[in-house]
């Protein structure tokens, strides 16, 4: 519980009003949380929910409606497979009998029989009518017994070879039989090697028809060596008999062939944009029903999309309400309303942009999407707001980019622009998040540019062909997207400073510059006063940093929170020169009304130099409400010496604050007391500066001078060990240390005490 200066429990009512306001209402979180699901949900919808029509059967469309996706036309695909496996004819395959063998059969049983002495010509002529067709038969039959069940042949293919081939089989005529005992074991060896090079080389063509083959026997043979004409005319019918067809229709090749060319048939795609109806068409029912698949009837119309699009929305907007609230639990940073007003402000101006981008997409630019200022909100966020931030909206807006720039909406997410967006963003806040000059922005937007172009020339090379033109195309439009993002967060940067009355890192560096006015004022008018606040900035800085406060504020702050001093230079002891201390003339009140005044007159003129609120409320509450003593018991002794009546109480010499709101106001006004005290002592110790820097604090604390802000012990007690070593490091040849003698000395009395 807070309380007021009498020591007494204030109203906690009279410090949540104004203090807390809208800025801290949990109602206006709430209602700030639904404008960023109402965002999300707008921003997607467009992309994700399609636009649906009225729509009647056989009658007409009053405006050309068109495909608000792409999406593949199945009936289209359909008739196109068919067509294509029409277009495939019946494919044959060779089956490779090796006639020449078969042949070669043949003769080795004609001369196996003609070299039986036990067997009459007449039975010879009987056995060779009945032997010879049936070796052909044989044979036919131990091929496909031997390749049934093989790869090389299917069952069917072998079913259809031999119908095939003992459909075409040749008779030999009968008095060819007749002449066959009477041939020699000489003449059977040579004429079975004409035979066999006959059938070789005829068979050695693929052939449907064997007759054709046949036909060209006979001059084979009587160009041969065979002189008898017997001999010639037993090879001749022989070799007709061995040649067999080898190509045959091949029905599962057929077959595999047109599933093969419906697989290889593009599928027929209604791409977005594509006109599904012209105006004044009649919507057949073919039509009808391509416009109900793609969602485009109203009468039919589905809500999935959008509870889909809803669903989104919502976990994007936990997502980053459960981030920052870890980040705030993690650092004790707890954001404002203004906070949230902002990044919905600067989400907004993002996805704003995106949208643009996106509606000059056409055939000639496909690539245009890459030219959308992605990382400009990324960088907004981490200036104005801090790192954390800056990388779980980077992370949203990856994914809003990857369906916002989704304009072929083959996916739901578009892998393209989520990759160079989450490359984009990410560079982004790692080149700005250290940035302390406006020139940082322009070589952050460089760096953009440089890592999206690489990132863009990936995805372009990875394809099997990249066009050269596309190519280019792409990575044009990704470098001057970083340039378009810097040039962006540039001009809004002052919008969101004044309007926000954001501190800026980049405009807190430019505040620190010693050529603006109010700090060139103090530096010529009140040198001592610049000196001193220069020495509170290093001081004050160190010890912010030390508990996780802003610590270039703090410098800043310093710098200017004594600028009130410079109406009255001569009556602050650091301008005071020998001519000696007008307040030694003045009377007390009116010497603590001169040293009180300084706060808020500081804080007047910083606000007439427009300079920020929280530069101002440091100059304002360094001192909160701290009591002037040395003036107070001045007072009270002079009354004493003069015998008058005491009509005055301490808080007549008190600051009139308020008290510190913030860590910083609090910090600079800690350093500043300790600035002061350290430089009037002459040959300030170790133990002095500590004990000094303790009792600064302690007086604050008991004091109540930190009750209005969220400064714990543990932390004071890390500042005030941050400023002892800031102070010995600054003072380190003004503090005399301990020599040998004390120290033993000290050894001793330790040890005794031991």
């Amino acid at each position: 519980m807070s309380r007021n200066d009498s020591g007494q429990p204030s109203n906690p009512l009279t410090l949540s009003g104004a203090a807390a306001g809208w800025k801290h209402s949990a109602a206006m979180r709430w209602l700030l949380l639904l404008l960023f699901v109402f965002l999300f949900y707008f921003s997607i919808a467009p992309r994700l929910v399609p636009e649906t029509y009225d729509i009647t059967l056989n009658g007409k469309s009053d405006k050309d409606i068109k495909a608000p996706r792409q999406e593949l036309d199945e009936k289209a695909t359909l008739k196109a497979q068919e067509e294509a496996a029409e277009k495939v004819g019946p494919i044959y395959s060779i089956v490779v009998l090796r006639n020449e063998t078969l042949i070669n059969e043949i003769f080795a049983r004609i001369e196996e029989l003609n070299l039986d002495d036990q067997i009459t010509e007449a039975d010879k002529v009987d056995i060779f009518r009945r032997v010879i067709p049936e070796r052909v038969d044989q044979y036919i039959a131990n091929f496909v017994k031997a390749n049934k069940g093989s790869e090389t042949y299917s069952e069917g293919l072998l079913q259809e070879m031999q119908q095939v081939v003992l459909s075409q089989l040749y008779s030999i005529p009968e008095e060819t039989f007749y002449k066959i005992p009477r041939l020699t074991q000489d003449q059977l060896t040579e004429m079975r090697k004409v035979g066999w090079d006959v059938v070789r080389k005829l068979t050695g063509e693929s052939l449907t028809q064997a007759e054709t083959a046949r036909t060209k026997v006979a001059e084979l043979v009587n160009a041969s060596s065979l002189s008898l004409k017997t001999e010639r005319e037993i090879v001749q019918e022989l070799a007709r008999l061995a040649i067999l067809p080898n190509k045959f229709y091949d029905k599962k090749a057929t077959e595999d062939g047109k599933v093969e060319a419906k697989q290889n048939t593009p599928p027929v795609l209604i791409k977005q944009g594509d006109v599904v109806v012209k105006a004044g068409q009649v919507i057949t029912e073919s039509l009808y029903e391509k416009l109900d698949s793609l969602g485009l009837l109203q009468e039919r119309k589905n809500y999935l999309p959008q509870l889909g699009v809803l669903l989104f929305s919502v976990i994007f907007t936990l997502a980053l309400y459960g981030y920052v609230e870890l980040i705030a639990a993690a650092t004790a940073k707890k954001r404002t309303n203004v906070d949230w007003v902002m990044l919905l402000l600067i989400f907004a101006l993002n996805i704003l942009f995106m949208h643009l981008v996106s509606l000059t997409h056409s055939e000639e630019w496909p690539f245009v999407g890459y030219l959308a200022p992605i990382a400009m909100g990324s960088m907004l966020v981490t200036l104005l707001l801090d790192l954390h931030l800056g990388l779980v909206s980077s992370f949203l807006f990856t994914l809003l980019a990857s369906l916002i720039l989704n304009v072929e909406q083959e996916h739901v997410f578009d892998f393209h622009y989520g990759f160079v967006a989450a490359v984009v963003s990410f560079t982004a806040v790692l080149a700005i998040h250290r940035a302390s000059q406006r020139s940082s922005i322009l070589k952050a937007g460089i760096m953009v540019s440089l890592f999206g172009s690489v990132a863009v020339l990936a995805l372009m090379l990875v394809n099997p062909e990249p066009s050269r033109p596309q190519l280019v195309q792409s990575v044009i439009f990704m470098f001057s997207s970083g340039l378009l993002t810097a040039v962006l967060v540039i001009g809004l940067m002052p919008f969101f400073e004044v309007t926000f009355g954001i501190l800026s890192a980049l405009k807190l560096v430019e505040l620190s510059n010693p050529n603006h006015p109010l700090l060139r004022k103090v530096l010529t008018e009140t040198p001592g006063t610049y000196h001193h606040s220069l020495m509170v900035g290093n001081l004050s800085e160190a010890a912010a940093e030390s508990v996780g406060a802003n610590g270039l504020l703090c410098r800043v702050g310093s710098f200017y929170h004594d600028v009130g001093k410079t109406k009255r230079p001569l009556y602050f002891i650091e301008n005071q020169s020998a001519s000696g201390n007008p307040h030694d003339k003045l009377d007390p009140k009116v010497s603590a009304s001169i040293i009180i005044a300084h706060a808020k007159d500081g804080a007047d003129m910083l606000k007439a130099h427009k300079l920020p609120k929280p530069i101002r409320d440091i100059a304002e509450q360094h001192h909160g409400s701290t009591f002037l003593k040395f003036f107070y018991y001045k007072a009270v002794k002079q009354a004493q010496e003069q015998g008058a009546e005491i009509d005055f109480t301490e808080d007549d010499y008190r600051y009139p604050g308020p008290k510190a709101q913030s860590k910083e106001a609090a910090i600079v006004g800690i350093a500043d007391c300790v600035e002061a005290a350290v430089r009037s002592l002459n040959h300030p110790k170790v133990e002095q500066i500590e004990e000094m820097i303790g009792k600064i604090i302690k007086d604050r604390l008991d004091d109540n001078q930190f009750n209005e802000c969220d400064l714990t012990l543990r932390e004071l007690d890390k500042i005030a060990e941050t400023l002892k070593e800031t102070v010995i490091g600054m003072f380190h040849s003004r503090i005399e240390y301990p020599d040998d003698k004390e120290l033993k000395k000290m050894k001793e009395t330790k040890e005794i005490k031991a």
